[in-house]
């Protein structure tokens, strides 16, 4: 978004720095130039480095699916501007995992608090999250905080652009599994990130509700798409009593309905048995 100049070259530095592994970065701008005046200085003026300016803000997974476009590599990572990897070791590490596993479709980080603190439990991607150096298979991942190889990106028909904000990776993660992947937490692939709430956005909760019937209305067998979200109903009156977030979350949910979702790709019964079996059956 060009307003984390510093972050930015962080992030850029620690990608840059990654050691024995092929890195090219590409940074994509969403609707802003991403370098600006410091095209010339470090780490903007490495030859690895490919600034890509979007003409508009096309949301998370808008900018995300182009600069997917714009790369070349086997193996995408995607890293926001305010975060950054400590280890210059990842890269090698993903690489080797990715080659010996031909069937692994994504990585997904643990996210650690640069101020030392626990961290946040949604940043485990499971429903036992107490534990967050615990590694396991999972149903879905961190959007930020992940590691995809190409083909399983390209498998899923990657990120729903429409959803803007909110339960994009979980779009594709379905679908990556529908194709025959796995998905695995690893707590041994570290990224740092600050530790900030997502309702600090003001688009939270609507995006979020919309996004959910969305998600629900692409890729799940009716029977469990309404399972799904009348669970979700529940969980939210219990979890949010202010009306602050109640109403436009309803707000949300309501133009979910009525609005269209995409293409409609339902998961195979199969595919839900094996999320299931996985820990997470996609009814929660």
């Amino acid at each position: 978004m060009g307003n984390r100049p510093e972050e930015l070259a962080r992030a850029v530095r620690s990608a840059l720095e990654q050691e024995h592994v092929d890195v090219e970065v590409v940074l994509v701008g969403n609707g802003v130039d991403p370098v600006g005046d410091r095209a010339g200085t470090a780490p903007f003026d490495d030859e690895r480095v490919k600034p890509l300016t979007l003409p508009k803000n096309l949301g998370i997974p808008g900018g995300r699916n182009r600069g997917v476009e714009a790369s070349g590599g086997d193996v995408v990572l995607f890293l926001d501007d305010d975060g950054w990897y400590r280890s210059s070791r990842l890269g090698t590490y993903l690489r080797d995992r990715f080659s010996a596993e031909p069937d692994l479709g994504v990585v997904s980080f643990r996210v650690r608090d640069p101020e030392g603190g626990r961290g946040e439990r949604r940043h485990v991607p499971r429903l036992r999250a107490g534990d967050p150096e615990r590694s396991s298979a999972v149903t879905t991942f961190l959007g930020g905080a992940c590691a995809i190889r190409r083909a399983a990106f390209d498998a899923g028909g990657g990120l729903p652009e429409d959803f803007f904000y909110a339960h994009e990776e979980t779009d594709l993660a379905w679908q990556i599994l529908n194709a025959g992947y796995r998905i695995v937490y690893d707590a041994s692939a570290v990224m740092f990130h600050p530790a900030v709430l997502p309702t600090r956005h003001d688009m939270f909760y609507r995006y979020n509700a919309r996004n959910r019937v969305w998600l629900a209305r692409r890729n799940l067998p009716w029977p469990l798409a309404l399972t799904y979200l009348s669970v979700w109903v529940g969980m939210t009156l219990l979890r949010e009593r202010k009306p602050a977030a109640l109403k436009p979350w309803f707000k949300g949910f309501a133009e979910g309905w009525r609005k269209p979702a995409g293409p409609r790709r339902p998961i195979t019964w199969r595919t839900a048995w094996r999320m299931t079996r996985t820990g997470r059956p996609p009814v929660i």
